[in-house]
């Protein structure tokens, strides 16, 4: 184990000492969260980018009631009232930016329409707001067909048609115990989100670090200094060195990367990020997510070694390679219905179990605790099994040269 460590830290310092992943490993977390962020700014842009100046010509009397509806509806409109005409609103708008002037008078109330002229800066999302203040001229219309309160409040209110099935029935059975010890979570989906967020960034970033090990492995075999290193380590602790050493960088890299996201997330979420971060669900979406990486691991250094060189990978090292993103074929069945059959047998397919279970868990107000312990039963035999073969393939490629191992070489070094 010691000669196994020190692989791992000789892989981390030639690493470290990269420039190549040196810039990788803090441009990725600036750009990914750089598109986030302008993103963000863009999507603004249906409210004309900013706050919106909105005149109201008020002939009902009702301008308190807007502005009621507007902050309870929380929109960014600064409002106020005008004398505009409309024979002369077009020129106001000429020399007025984000902003729009709305004229209540008889019309809205005999014909149902309210005009409404807006700047070129305003976005079509401006109309869809608008549309809040409907329910101030509805209630003035009934109060002028003299509707008493009670009746007012009954004619405005909204019927909705709320469907429970027989299996939400069950489950809400169920959850009241739970919710009575405090549930796991809590009710606030985003308590349930930010553990798993972060479970997945630790996934993926020790999983595209695992991915390395295939060119560390071809690069030592087409540079033939793979049998310097065998003369002081054995080819099983190269092995696990490698997949020691590839853990560390990935969960560097995962630091790096939360370095920048979480204080981004604090102050972009009204939201207590830190204190639904450090529960103890998180132990257990990060333990999957390390068994995920060693799973992986296993695949990679084994079938790395029957590499010639990474510009030759074959069909079969190639889809060795897409192994990680097969999860996503599940993502859709399992967010929709995650107690469902297929997201209950992308829990137990090993290769899929890390993706599916951490989406699962994410969407699921309540955990299913015999499949979780039997998917990581799964989960742990698989990289079990997958080590031994590993140790197997890796023995006998890492010393041949010039092509790469078909599928039939490799089976007949796993019966060796």
């Amino acid at each position: 184990m010691r000669n196994a460590l020190k692989v791992a830290k000789w892989e981390i310092k030639s690493n470290m000492k990269n420039k190549s992943f040196l810039i990788g490993l803090f441009l990725t977390p600036v750009l990914f969260l750089g598109f986030i962020f302008f993103g963000s700014l863009f999507g603004d842009s249906d409210n004309g980018g900013g706050t919106t100046q909105v005149f109201v010509q008020d002939q009902l009397g009702i301008f308190d009631s807007l502005e009621d509806t507007v902050e309870a509806s929380e929109l960014d409109w600064e409002m106020q009232t005008t004398d505009v005409s409309e024979e002369n609103v077009e020129n106001e708008l000429e020399s007025s930016d984000n902003t729009a002037y709305i004229f209540l008078d008889k019309r809205a109330l005999n014909d149902g329409v309210i005009p409404v002229y807006t700047s070129e800066e305003v976005g079509p999302g401006f109309m869809n707001q608008v549309q809040t203040l409907s329910n101030p001229v509805k209630t003035l219309q009934m109060q002028q067909l003299g509707l008493s309160d009670e009746e007012l409040a009954a004619v405005s209110m909204t019927i909705q048609f709320e469907e429970t099935t027989s299996e939400e029935l069950a489950a809400a059975d169920e959850s009241a115990e739970t919710s009575e010890s405090g549930g796991l979570f809590g009710e606030d989906p985003v308590q349930r989100l930010i553990p798993a967020a972060f479970a997945g960034i630790v996934l993926l970033s020790i999983v595209v670090s695992g991915m390395y090990i295939f060119q560390s492995a071809s690069n030592e075999k087409k540079d033939k200094i793979a049998e310097i290193i065998l003369s002081s380590v054995t080819p099983g602790e190269l092995m696990q060195g490698k997949i020691i050493g590839y853990f560390g960088l990935g969960m560097i890299q995962a630091g790096v990367f939360l370095a920048f996201a979480i204080p981004i997330a604090v102050w972009k979420l009204d939201e207590p990020i830190l204190e639904y971060l450090f529960v103890p669900e998180s132990i257990l979406l990060v333990v999957i997510a390390i068994l995920g990486y060693f799973l992986f691991a296993a695949l990679f250094v084994g079938v790395g070694a029957t590499m010639a060189d990474m510009s030759s990978a074959g069909n079969f090292q190639g889809m060795v390679m897409m192994l990680p993103f097969l999860p996503f074929i599940f993502f859709s069945p399992v967010f929709n219905e995650p107690s469902g059959v297929i997201a209950q047998i992308g829990t137990y397919i090993p290769f899929t179990t890390p993706g599916v279970l951490l989406l699962r868990l994410t969407v699921m107000e309540e955990w299913p605790w015999t499949e979780i312990i039997i998917s990581l039963g799964i989960l742990v035999v698989s990289i079990w099994i997958l080590m031994k073969l590993a140790g197997k393939i890796f023995k006998t490629g890492i010393l041949m040269y010039g092509k790469n191992a078909t599928p039939a070489e490799i089976w007949k070094w796993i019966r060796a």
